[in-house]
């Protein structure tokens, strides 16, 4: 089933989220709500507080951007299998060179800002299985992970902006927790005006 995402502005998206264990209620079905939701939107990662669930879990799937024409052999291998189920995930390490990409988000349409993340994370998550892991990953993959792992801090990537370039989405940024955007897929919206 296709969920609304939640807009930007919902207190939800601020909250840091809460683990859960593997007899969370209906772990499966939300899980493959938030599959067909995140399709449904085009986007490549989607985190349970965007469906307005305070929970640590995080959903990312990389294949998209295999179609990036600038991405090297390597780079490509990595993301065009790239499915993965994060549940109580714990960034353990972040390290190299701070590298620079543009980012968007399902929360935030119509807003693409270049974000500074380091390349190289350590992750220690739980699988959809309640499997145990804990794994590097660089390049895309990880910047996608970071993204989403802020979403179960709450943290939005608009966050990491400089004061300047936050002044200037100011705007647009309230417009969206109003409604005034032009989002192809479900949303629901904290401050918009109610129909009578």
């Amino acid at each position: 089933m296709v969920l609304p995402i939640v807009a930007y502005g919902d207190p939800v998206l601020r909250k840091e989220c809460e683990d859960i264990d593997k007899d969370y209620p209906n772990l499966e079905a939300l899980l493959d709500n938030m599959y067909e939701t995140m399709y449904a939107a085009s986007g490549v990662g989607l985190a349970a507080p965007q469906i307005g669930k305070a929970i640590r879990v995080f959903l990312v799937d990389a294949s998209p951007f295999a179609d990036e024409e600038e991405m090297g052999k390597e780079e490509f291998e990595l993301t065009s299998n790239f499915k993965r189920t994060f549940i109580n995930a714990t960034i353990i390490e972040e390290s190299g060179d701070e590298w620079a990409f543009n980012e968007g988000c399902l929360s935030i349409p119509d807003v693409r800002e270049d974000v500074f993340r380091q390349p190289n994370i350590k992750v220690h998550y739980f699988d959809e299985n309640f499997k145990e892991h804990t794994e590097d990953f660089t390049g895309i993959v990880a910047r996608v992970i970071q993204h989403e792992y802020d979403h179960i801090e709450g943290i939005l990537f608009t966050d990491k902006l400089s004061a300047l370039k936050k002044r200037l989405i100011k705007g647009k940024l309230t417009n969206i927790s109003k409604g005034k955007t032009n989002a192809d897929y479900r949303m629901r919206y904290p401050n918009a005006k109610k129909k009578r």
